[in-house]
């Protein structure tokens, strides 16, 4: 048995809880879009075209932003494309994915698709093959009301209304080689800056997002955020932050992957620090907060393509991942990295919403399903409510090739004065032994476990099991039943490999 002991008071708090850090992502990638979101002649189609079964699990989820159309996509974009009549919609070479992008979901389907699943848009603009003028013609399509060429041309489409978009991200991943239009820090600095200085003449109430490095391993780490800053300090509000993380296939070094959370946590603070140089520097009186609008655990050295894919293909099977037990896990401590981060990490956005990647998953005409890291997402989502709290643990430790040793036991916590109920987010990593963990509550009035559920293998299951294609249900959420209050501490027990959300109120 391993064990780990958490105090909490209701004093120490990190900042209220960031509705937008619950995001998701939609790329034109793969499925993502077409036979994921859109599929007009699937069974469940509505009379947009959207899947209704995607959409209905998707508003289970709940993310409260999503970040559209890329993604390296983006960065090859002509936005013009994919709006007006979509018989007359020209369909292009998406250079980024190698593929034929039909352009039949755009601009006003994203609005009208995001206005039935009840969340902010987050829109990025092509800074890649386009610029400034483009960003700017883009923002009056979306966002002027009416009288002007483009404002004019959206309400000509049938979109009397503008769409109304307040995120918007200024390019993606500019800063790799990969990237169509890749840039120097310099170079993009100064195009992110004057970009989003015409936009704000369009629309002064708009949030711009500057883009950041695309991993902490870059070459370029550090010094491109610094030059970006010193560029665009008093333009952009945010800067991204970009992760993914795996099981190395042939080390099997699954200690190390448990511990990706230790990974983003330095990512961050180190983005932080940056961005506090440059405003000392620069003595600005603002602070840059940060916009994680890509993470997730993505298999990167397994095949990229599914069985059959060919160059130029329309909607290939890209990076379809199928997530397990383990691999919920890691997403719910990375989860807690945000929880944690909460005081600057103020937008999230969890890489992607279906099938590329996806928290969801669908097969053309037949059924859609959460994946296993749908879990823990949807159910910080709900209960996170409130104040960040500040969580001092002390926890048994277990030895890491990368990361050195690692408390067993990660953790997060809310409280939500209103309702006087304390939310606790807790990982057990160890993959062999349960773990008891004691929380100091004498700080608050509550007494009870409302909800305590757990996510992990059950019986004849392993840590690689997941919700494949006929079997949808075998990794999910159960009761957890090991977890009490008494006299002010609460003993919760956690199985081994496991993700809990546990509830304690008045």
């Amino acid at each position: 048995m391993r064990n780990a002991r958490l105090t909490l008071d209701p004093a120490f708090t990190v900042a209220p809880v960031p509705r937008r850090l619950f995001g998701s992502f939609v790329e034109h990638m793969g499925r993502c879009v077409y036979t994921g979101i859109f599929e007009p002649d699937h069974p469940t189609a509505d009379e947009d075209g959207f899947r209704t079964d995607v959409l209905e699990l998707t508003k289970e989820l709940g993310p409260t932003v999503v970040r559209y159309p890329g993604g390296n996509f983006v960065s090859g974009f002509d936005w013009e494309d994919s709006v007006g009549p979509r018989e007359a919609r020209p369909r292009r070479i998406d250079r980024a994915w190698r593929s034929v992008e039909t352009n039949q979901f755009g601009l006003a389907e994203f609005d009208a698709w995001a206005r039935k699943v009840g969340t902010e848009p987050m829109m990025a603009v092509n800074l890649g093959t386009r610029g400034m003028q483009d960003a700017c013609n883009l923002l009056e399509y979306s966002n002027h009301t009416a009288g002007t060429k483009y404002s004019d041309l959206r309400i000509a489409h049938g979109a009397k209304d503008p769409f109304g978009i307040k995120l918007w991200c200024l390019g993606n991943e500019l800063d790799g080689p990969w990237q169509t239009g890749h840039k120097t820090a310099h170079e993009y600095g100064r195009l992110a800056a004057e970009t989003g200085r015409a936009m704000r003449q369009i629309d002064p109430d708009i949030e711009l997002v500057a883009v950041g490095s695309s991993s902490r391993s870059m070459p370029t780490f550090g010094a491109w955020e610094s030059t970006v800053l010193e560029l665009a300090y008093d333009t952009v509000d945010y800067v991204s932050l970009h992760a993914y993380y795996q099981e190395d296939d042939d080390t099997k070094d699954a200690g190390s992957f448990l511990a990706s959370a230790v990974d983003m946590d330095l990512f961050i603070e180190q983005v932080v620090a940056t961005a506090d140089a440059v405003r000392a520097r620069g003595k600005h009186s603002k602070f840059i907060n940060l916009s994680f609008d890509e993470w997730n655990v993505w298999y990167q050295t397994r095949p990229h393509h599914g069985p059959g894919v060919e160059p130029w293909d329309v909607a290939p099977r890209v990076i379809e991942d199928e997530y397990s037990v383990t691999d919920a896990v890691v997403v719910g401590t990375l989860l807690n990295s945000l929880l944690r981060h909460s005081d600057r990490v103020t937008i999230g956005a969890q890489a992607q919403l279906v099938n590329v990647i996806g928290l969801l998953r669908s097969e053309p005409g037949g059924d859609a399903w959460k994946q296993s890291i749908a879990h823990p997402f949807e159910q910080v989502r709900r209960l996170a409510s409130g104040t960040v709290l500040r969580v001092a643990s002390t926890s048994d430790t277990y030895a890491t090739e990368r990361f050195g040793d690692v408390d067993v036991v990660d953790s997060s916590a809310t409280y939500d004065e209103e309702t006087q109920t304390l939310s606790l987010f807790l990982a057990n990593r160890d993959l062999e032994d349960s773990a008891t963990v004691t929380v100091d509550l004498r700080g608050f009035d509550v007494s009870r476990v409302v909800t305590a559920k757990v996510l992990a293998a059950t019986d004849g299951q392993d840590r690689h099991t997941t919700n494949a294609s006929g079997a949808h249900d075998q990794v999910g959420l159960r009761p957890l039943q090991d977890a009490t209050v008494t006299d002010g501490v609460a003993t919760i027990v956690l199985p081994a490999l496991s993700w809990a959300a546990v509830q304690i109120s008045a």
